[in-house]
């Protein structure tokens, strides 16, 4: 190596190899990822707001042990490497329309980050230089990434740009800009909600970001391009042939089937299939901490998982980052105190528009139910927000921070089994592959019971 001059050769480039990649081809790479991070996420977070549970009992993860996430970390860290990568060279090149979307999934990824972990590296954390970067303080990142998103709407409001998004590099709005100016304020919106425990709490911010954010279904930030499909469907697939994963919480299955609410939810046949063998009813879900019942646990078919034949988690199906049901039920909370009747009126449209997104027909059942919702904007409550809000953010990282923002005050909602806190879970620990090339600079935590800035 000592006797090889860089007037020769340089052993650092392979000359096969673009040393400059496109800002198409980062798009792409920067909305893929950011599509699989919500997986990534909400496979972890499914279980602690009892979407899922593990056919286990005492599963680490359904009764609140310490579980090491470094993949997931790293993931959401070569995200945000190979973002700010699109961003630099979209700042480079004057492609405002690349830096305004870059800014958004900056955004998204590392509100991801922060709302698991807290406080976390961002400010030093893309720098070549330095490789301990310091932790940001979790109230900063929260402001960082309203500042990102505020930078992309100003970005993608600029006039016209000699570099127009890729429509095919773009595997989330196709390169529509206006989806994306949509999808920002959808995002906006999502941020300023959830800090309804503080000071900072401002309704009428979130109505106005609302209002700038998506008008119908076709609007939703959704990711649907796969290697082989998508990953929640290879679960499902997975489960078929006994690997385990993908079933279903007993808590959301009774709170659709009419054990909890008294009223059958239609939406329970497009999430999952009846169940095959059903020795303990056609719809049954798994009891966090329990494991699967006997007398077959998890070889027979008799409680209910992850469904390929739903619109949500089929093969094709796109990962959804956020969707115009969600902005529904922000409007309704946010709007509850001074309009009631807009409340209630995002309230109704945010319960058809996922059951619309869910592809549940027209009928006897789905008219029984939305009559028994039509309480009146005199009679809604935030329980009732939150108790749809719950089933329209199936399987998406943001109900774990509805979750800790409402206290986990689902009717019925109760710690798993053997949990190993006397409490709710509220945040994550820090992964081992972080504390082993990081730990100086890592917070200490005393428990996973330690709430996050926004949840105290």
């Amino acid at each position: 190596m000592q006797g090889c001059k860089k007037g020769y050769f340089d052993l650092n480039q392979n000359p096969n190899q673009v040393t400059t990649p496109s800002l198409p081809s980062l798009l792409s790479t920067a909305t893929h990822k950011s599509g699989i991070n919500n997986y990534n996420v909400g496979s972890i977070t499914s279980t602690y707001v009892q979407y899922l549970a593990n056919p286990s009992a005492a599963a680490a993860s359904d009764i609140y042990q310490e579980v090491d996430h470094t993949g997931t970390w790293d993931a959401l860290y070569y995200a945000m490497a190979d973002i700010t990568d699109l961003k630099n060279l979209a700042i480079a090149q004057g492609a405002h329309e690349y830096t305004g979307v870059a800014n958004i999934l900056l955004s998204y990824n590392l509100s991801l980050v922060t709302d698991l972990w807290g406080d976390a590296p961002f400010s030093e954390a893309f720098s070549p230089t330095i490789l301990t970067p310091k932790y940001d303080k979790q109230e900063d990142l929260y402001k960082t990434s309203l500042v990102l998103l505020d930078s992309a709407i100003a970005q993608l409001a600029r006039p016209g740009s000699t570099f127009l998004l890729s429509t095919t590099s773009d595997l989330i709005h196709k390169g529509v800009k206006a989806n994306w100016v949509k999808t920002a304020y959808a995002l906006k919106a999502r941020l300023l909600i959830k800090v309804s425990k503080t000071s900072a709490y401002d309704p009428a911010a979130v109505l106005a970001a609302v209002d700038k954010a998506y008008t119908s279904n076709a609007d939703d930030a959704g990711m649907a391009t796969f290697l082989t499909r998508n990953p929640w469907a290879q679960v499902a697939r997975n489960n078929a042939s006994l690997t385990l994963g993908g079933w279903l919480s007993e808590q959301l299955v009774d709170h659709l089937n009419g054990t909890t609410y008294g009223v059958f939810d239609p939406r329970i046949r497009k999430i999952t299939d009846p169940n095959a063998t059903p020795t303990h009813g056609i719809w049954k879900g798994t009891v966090n901490g329990a494991g699967n019942r006997p007398p077959g646990n998890n070889t027979v078919k008799d409680e209910n998982y992850i469904a390929i034949s739903s619109p949500w988690t089929a093969d094709a199906a796109p990962i959804l980052l956020i969707t115009y049901a969600e902005l529904k039920f922000i409007e309704a909370e946010a709007a509850l105190a001074t309009d009631p009747t807009r409340a209630y009126n995002a309230y109704l449209a945010g319960i058809n528009a996922n059951m619309d997104k869910l592809q549940v027909p027209a009928g006897a059942e789905r008219t029984a139910y939305i009559t028994a919702a039509s309480v009146g904007a005199a009679n809604l409550t935030r329980a009732l927000i939150m108790k749809e809000k719950y089933i329209a953010t199936y399987l998406n990282p943001e109900a774990w921070n509805d979750a800790r923002r409402f206290d986990y005050a689902y009717k019925d909602f109760t710690l798993p089994q053997n949990a190993v806190l006397n409490t709710f879970i509220r945040r994550l620990a820090y992964p081992s592959g972080e504390r082993s090339k990081n730990a100086k600079n890592i917070p200490n935590i005393t428990s996973l019971a330690d709430r996050l800035w926004w949840d105290k």
